[in-house]
């Protein structure tokens, strides 16, 4: 009797324990208006939340609408490209083989691929799997991605692989976090080569079918049924409306994976028990101790010198495939991810065994954030905070001054239209210009305009603006890229053009369009 008393006062320890004192879970009525009004206020079309709760989905639900074309309902079994949340993926395909003796965290990459090369030979000998995995190369944020974004690209992943060499890098070797993507592409070619399937096939083979994540796939051409998928939307001259669908053709393990709410909160399970699923925890995914490495700190993050209320973090890392910091004194591991016109995240609070999935149709990061904290705060029992009206000042604030220095820009380039000194040679900056590993760029004339013209990601095509002294603007055809850019043009002694250099005009710009590591060199005639 003693015995069985004592069990069901652990029981009960663990059950209160698992939510933080005076801690009042959300319902499920009240996700409901909370996502109705992050809908309206961020202009969202369609959202899908998921909530797991102690090994069981509490909550999974679909709102709005998958796209404002067809009008059909979200539900929780609707798909969305879920971009770079598919990197924890890719840590655990490369565990999985861990734990079956074919690799380790710290193989050299070129033992793997022998190709492999990066721009510094120490560096190349050096890198490990461990190291693709970590954000923390030397490269810059988000280099190289323009040879997969926007999608329009004729690169392959063996021109990924060669083109690796020529991005120079930007801090030395693991001494700094910066993000990128066409490492965790490497990391898939590594799984691949090991393995002896496609990233796509072994993920979905021994993760996906075994969590029976049934309607998910490793990319979009894979998925078996395409009916109740979202379209992507994005704000096109101040409208939101359904643009191209971001079609990833290679490098899937970076941001491949298309899944529902319903399939993801498997994998948030599984993840919670450590690798651990089906009845009671008796078949694994990877061991715990692979487990254990993809959620210890790899990478160390900056972090604010004074806590923040009201997480008060102190601590910020990046894992294999997760992001991990401190809330309230309690681990928090997530990752978010985003493609044209969708963008997810998902969050885990191991301690309290809690999952947060939160799934968008529309590029705005305020809207998952506003939900997931929402949730995440009931559960800390934290005082409420109107998350919705605080990100959505942040959206605001953010836009005007990009678009307060924007206009500055335009209204600068048609003042030099109007004056005499715009009268500007255009003949004289006209050819080819070449980047080591972007490839050719091709500024024309055609019927009085100007163009610009990149060879090998064609959606990169616009009218180059004059704007001042050698600089110039290019405003690309396909409006919803939001990505104008700069170009500035070095000249020799006689004043002839022999490069170009580029950034972003606009503070918002995602980062992946990395116009600030091309080197564009004239190409002689």
């Amino acid at each position: 009797m003693k015995k069985q008393l004592f069990t069901y006062c652990l029981v009960v320890f663990v059950a209160v324990c698992s939510l933080k004192s005076g801690a009042q879970p959300i319902t499920s009525t009240q996700i409901d208006a909370l996502v109705q009004r992050t809908l309206t206020t961020f202009d969202v079309p369609g959202i899908a939340v998921a909530v797991v709760k102690d090994g069981k989905v509490v909550h999974a639900k679909g709102y709005g609408v998958r796209s404002l074309k067809t009008r059909q309902p979200v539900d929780e079994n609707t798909l969305f490209g879920i971009a770079s949340n598919s990197k924890a993926f890719t840590a655990a395909a490369l565990g999985i083989l861990m734990d079956e003796g074919k690799l380790t965290w710290d193989d050299k990459v070129i033992d793997h691929i022998p190709e492999f090369r990066m721009y510094n030979a120490y560096v190349t000998e050096e890198f490990t799997i461990r190291d693709l995995l970590t954000h923390r190369s030397g490269l810059g944020l988000g280099a190289g991605d323009l040879m997969f974004w926007p999608d329009s690209s004729n690169f392959t992943m063996k021109d990924i692989i060669h083109n690796l060499r020529y991005l120079k890098p930007v801090s030395g070797f693991r001494t700094k976090y910066d993000y990128d993507n066409l490492l965790y592409m490497v990391a898939g070619e590594v799984v691949e080569r090991v393995s002896g399937k496609t990233w796509s096939e072994f993920v979905e083979d021994r993760i996906m079918k075994p969590l029976q994540m049934n309607r998910s796939a490793g990319y979009y051409e894979r998925l078996a049924d395409k009916v109740n998928v979202i379209d992507a939307h994005a704000p096109v001259n101040g409208k939101v409306q359904v643009i191209d669908r971001d079609m990833m053709r290679f490098g899937y393990s970076a941001g491949g994976i298309n899944s529902s709410v319903a399939d993801m909160s498997k994998w948030v399970i599984a993840q919670l028990n450590k690798g651990k699923y089906g009845d009671n925890g008796s078949k694994r995914l990877f061991s715990e101790s692979v487990h254990a490495e993809m959620w210890a700190p790899q990478t160390i993050l900056p972090t604010n010198p004074t806590p923040v209320p009201p997480y008060n973090t102190h601590f910020s890392a990046y894992g294999l495939g997760w992001f991990l910091s401190d809330v309230k004194g309690l681990k928090q591991v997530t990752h978010t991810g985003g493609l044209a016109g969708m963008v997810t995240q998902v969050t885990l609070l191991p301690e309290l065994q809690l999952g947060i999935i939160v799934f968008t149709n529309q590029q705005s990061g305020g809207a998952f954030s506003s939900v997931t904290n929402v949730i995440k705060d009931s559960y800390l029992g934290l005082p409420p905070t109107d998350w919705v009206a605080r990100y959505s000042e942040r959206k605001k604030q953010g836009e005007d001054e990009a678009e307060k220095s924007i206009a500055a820009i335009w209204a600068g380039i048609e003042k030099e239209q109007k004056a005499a000194t715009a009268k500007v040679d255009f003949a004289n900056y006209a050819g080819t210009y070449r980047d080591r590993w972007f490839g050719d760029v091709v500024l024309s004339q055609q019927g009085g305009r100007t163009w610009f013209r990149s060879v090998r990601a064609p959606k990169l095509t616009g009218e180059l603006f004059y704007y001042k002294g050698n600089t110039f603007v290019v405003k690309w055809n396909n409006r919803s890229l939001d990505a104008d850019a700069f170009v500035t043009f070095q000249v020799d002694d006689t004043m002839k053009p022999t490069s170009i250099k580029m950034k972003p005009i606009s503070p918002l710009t995602d980062f992946s369009f990395d116009f600030q590591d091309l080197d564009l060199q004239r190409v002689k005639q």
